[in-house]
C-alpha cells in the first residue's frame, strides 16, 4: 500500500515572495510543504525491516508528529555563545604540519531538534570558506519545510565576509534535510555565477542513491548528477591557502566521508563523543566491520587532533552536558565508550549489532534519504502542481479485500 505526501499546489505569482525563513520560488521548492498523513497499524519497525524491500509492495513517505525545529548556537568552551568561533592550534608532529597561519577558522553551529552540528570552516587569510553538513529545517507534524538554519549560517557567512568555494555533505543523512542545493541557490546568487559553490560528497553515492531511488521509486533523472563534485579517498583540494584531504570512512554508510583540515578532521556520523561512542552501522551496506577499521584509522592520528562529530545527544537531557562540537583523538583513544584502545574489533563488531537490533529507525528517515540522495533538491512537480514522498506502511497482518480489512 502506498500513501503519498503532497505539496500544495505553486502559488500564483503575485504570492511568490521570500520571507526569510521560508523557501522562495526561485528555488525547486514551494513555500511550504503541506503533506496528508496516516499512520501504520503495527508500532515502528527496527531500521532494517523498515529499509527492506517490501515484496509485491509499492515504493511509498513519511509523517509524523514531533515539534518544530529551532536552530541553537553552541555555547563555546572558550568563546561568547554568540561566537561559535575555533582557531585551530597547530603542531609539527601532526599527519600534515601546518604553521599558525594555515590552521582554520572554524564556526560550529548545533541545530537542537536533530542533534546536528553544521561548520562553517574559512581560511583566515583569504576568507574563503566551506560548509558541512547543513540542515534544512523540516516539521513532521505540519509537513511544513523552511530554512531559518540555512538562513542563520547565510547570516553568519555575510557577517564575516566569507566566499563559500564548496558545501560538502559527509554522506547521504536519514536523520535530516539537508540544505545543500537551497545555499548553493542562495550563494550563487549573493557571490555571482562565477562563484556558485559546487555541492561534493563522497564518490560512493551512487550505490545509495541507486538503493533507495528503487526503495522509493524515484527515477533516477532527479537524483543523476545532482552532486557537483564525487570526491575520492585521500583526495585534495584547496581551501584558499589550506589543504582539505577527503576521507572514506565506511561503516555508518558505504558513501561516508570525513575532512581533514589542519588539525582538524570532520567526521560526520563516524565517531561521537567519547560518551556516546560511535555511530549506527544497520543502514544498507552498513557494516560494523568497516566502522571499526574507519574508527581505528582515525585514531591512528596524533592524540592533539580534533574529532568534529556530526551529531551530539548530551547524556541527561537538558540537565545534562551541553553539546561538544569535538573530542580530540587522544581522548577517544583513553575513553570512547566503544572504540577506546583495546577494544578488538571482534568486540566492536558485537557490540555494535546487539546495539543497533535495539535502535528504532530515525524520526525524518523517509523525508531525508529521498531529499538527501536529491543533494537537497526538492521532488519534481506533478501535472496537479505537487511535489511527492513516499511512506512505506506497515500493515502487519491486515490484509485488503473487498474493500475489508480480515485478520
Amino acid at each position: 500500500m502506498q500513501l503519498l505526501q503532497r505539496l500544495p499546489p505553486a502559488a500564483p505569482k503575485a504570492a511568490r515572495s521570500r520571507a526569510p525563513g521560508v523557501i522562495g520560488h526561485s528555488w525547486p521548492w514551494p513555500a511550504t510543504a503541506r503533506f496528508t498523513r496516516q499512520y501504520s497499524v503495527t508500532p515502528v519497525p527496527a531500521l532494517s525491516e523498515c529499509l527492506a524491500p517490501s515484496v509485491g509492495a509499492t515504493p511509498p513517505a513519511v509523517a509524523g508528529p514531533g515539534p518544530r525545529q529551532q536552530l541553537s548556537v553552541y555555547p563555546s568552551r572558550h568563546l561568547s555563545p554568540t561566537r561559535p568561533r575555533y582557531h585551530s592550534s597547530p603542531s609539527s608532529s601532526s599527519q600534515n604540519a601546518h604553521s599558525p597561519s594555515m590552521e582554520p577558522t572554524i564556526h560550529s553551529i548545533f541545530e537542537n531538534k536533530t542533534g546536528s552540528w553544521q561548520y562553517i570552516v574559512a581560511d583566515p587569510s583569504t576568507g574563503t570558506a566551506i560548509i558541512i553538513d547543513a540542515v534544512l529545517d523540516y516539521d513532521p507534524a505540519t509537513q511544513e519545510i523552511s530554512t531559518s538554519s540555512a538562513d542563520m549560517l547565510l547570516s553568519l557567512i555575510r557577517k564575516e565576509g566569507y566566499s563559500v568555494s564548496m558545501i560538502l555533505e559527509t554522506h547521504a543523512h536519514a536523520d535530516h534535510l539537508t540544505a545543500a542545493s537551497y545555499l548553493q541557490a542562495r550563494l550563487a546568487q549573493e557571490q555571482s555565477a562565477d562563484h556558485r559553490p559546487a555541492i561534493a560528497i563522497g564518490e560512493h553515492i551512487g550505490q545509495v542513491q541507486r538503493v533507495f531511488g528503487e526503495k522509493y521509486g524515484i527515477s533516477p533523472d532527479e537524483y543523476r548528477n545532482v552532486f557537483d563534485r564525487l570526491l575520492r579517498d585521500n583526495e585534495t583540494f584547496a581551501l584558499g591557502s589550506l589543504t582539505v584531504t577527503a576521507l572514506h570512512l565506511p561503516g555508518h554508510t558505504p558513501d561516508h566521508m570525513g575532512y581533514q583540515i589542519g588539525n582538524n578532521i570532520f567526521t560526520g556520523d563516524t565517531l561521537f563523543h567519547v560518551d556516546l561512542g560511535t555511530a549506527r552501522c544497520d543502514f544498507p551496506f552498513g557494516s560494523a566491520e568497516s566502522l571499526y577499521r574507519s574508527g581505528q584509522r582515525l585514531l591512528s592520528f596524533p592524540s592533539h587532533v580534533k574529532i568534529w562529530a556530526g551529531h551530539d545527544y548530551p547524556p541527561g537531557g537538558p540537565e545534562g552536558r551541553p553539546p561538544v562540537p569535538y573530542t580530540s583523538v587522544g581522548e577517544h583513544k583513553e575513553r570512547n565508550k566503544h572504540l577506546k584502545v583495546g577494544v578488538s574489533e571482534q568486540e566492536f563488531v558485537a557490540m555494535r549489532k546487539g546495539r543497533d537490533e535495539g535502535l528504532a529507525p530515525p524520526k525524518l528517515l523517509h523525508a531525508a534519504l529521498q531529499i538527501n540522495i536529491r543533494a537537497g533538491r526538492m521532488p519534481d512537480l506533478t501535472s496537479e502542481g505537487f511535489r511527492l514522498i513516499h511512506l512505506p506502511l506497515k500493515l502487519d497482518r491486515v490484509k485488503w479485500h473487498s474493500g475489508e480489512t480480515t485478520q
